[in-house]
């Protein structure tokens, strides 16, 4: 059975191998629980007209899946809810997957939608994410994020001191993660930010300027801590 199941993970992964220490008992209780994802990924399959390979979680739900681009290995836990109410979508990648309880969500306003997210392939996310993309989100290939990230690329208006802030209505700039980085869990990324190729963010930190590629970020708000450099 592990060499079965090592094949087929390696359809998505071709670098996967099941840890030695592993026992048979919970390589047949993965198995189980990949198993009924694959069956629950068939909802998609059948009701949105998606050709391509899902896994489901448990409660998983869509708004406007007609906007949704599908990737091929698409994992999605338990309890994740995607809403593509937007102008341009949401577009998945392949071999992306988005840990339990997290929201992907372009627009909560149906008189203001926003713009879109784009997620690249091999992007892994982590449990309790809250990805907004009312300016625009969009997150590069080869990305790895720890648990609780953090995204909002809209702003309120303020300037006003006679008006309600709700009623000032928004500006919007959006937000690049570039490729290839490594974001810590409990990050929190706000409008108008730019990330260059091959960062890291450490766990914690408030990001609210842009950083150029290599940059190893961190703090509240977040500074520039050095740059990423080859070994010598």
């Amino acid at each position: 059975m592990r060499t079965i199941v090592e094949k087929i993970i390696q359809l998505r992964n071709p670098d996967f191998r099941i840890d030695d220490s592993l026992n048979s008992g919970a390589i047949l209780q993965f198995v189980w629980i990949q198993f009924w994802s694959i069956i629950r990924g068939l909802r998609v399959l059948f009701f949105f007209k998606n050709p391509k390979g899902m896994l489901l979680g448990k409660r998983v739900s869509f708004f406007n899946p007609s906007k949704i681009k599908w990737g091929k290995f698409l994992r999605l836990g338990n309890d994740v809810f995607v809403s593509a109410l937007s102008k341009h979508g949401i577009e998945f990648g392949n071999n992306v997957s988005i840990g339990a309880f997290s929201r992907i969500i372009v627009s909560t306003s149906f008189n203001n939608i926003g713009e879109k997210i784009k997620i690249g392939n091999n992007v892994g996310i982590g449990e309790f994410a809250y990805l907004g993309g009312s300016g625009g989100l969009e997150i590069g290939d080869e990305c790895i994020v720890g648990q609780y990230l953090s995204c909002h690329p809209e702003n309120h208006n303020y300037e006003n001191l006679d008006l309600p802030i709700r009623n000032q209505g928004v500006n919007r700039k959006g937000i690049i993660i570039g490729k290839n980085c490594w974001i810590g869990s409990k990050v929190s990324i706000l409008d108008g930010v730019k990330i260059g190729n091959g960062c890291i963010l450490a766990a914690g930190s408030v990001i609210t300027k842009s950083f150029p590629d290599n940059s190893i970020i961190g703090g509240i708000p977040a500074k520039l801590l050095k740059m990423r450099t080859n070994a010598k």
